[in-house]
């Protein structure tokens, strides 16, 4: 399996890919869950995060994204 940033880029910039069809899930250590995000929340990849575009700006470590979903099928999974 990939590293995850590979992945990411590659949702990014592959033109045979369509970012709207990817989830992201990463693991929330205030709510103790995994938390589900459409790929087009990622703002930025910026060293070992992910910037998100909410509210206030976001940086998630890319270690704690768990699972890629395309179309509902997990295509990728951190074990």
């Amino acid at each position: 399996m990939p590293p995850i940033h590979h992945l990411l880029n590659k949702i990014k910039w592959d033109k045979r890919e369509n970012p709207k069809q990817y989830s992201i899930f990463y693991f929330d250590r205030i709510l103790n869950k995994l938390i589900q995000i459409p790929y087009a929340k990622i703002k930025k990849l910026e060293g070992f995060f992910m910037v998100l575009d909410n509210e206030e700006e976001s940086n998630i470590p890319l270690h704690r994204i768990k699972k890629v979903m395309k179309n509902n099928v997990f295509v990728w999974e951190r074990k």
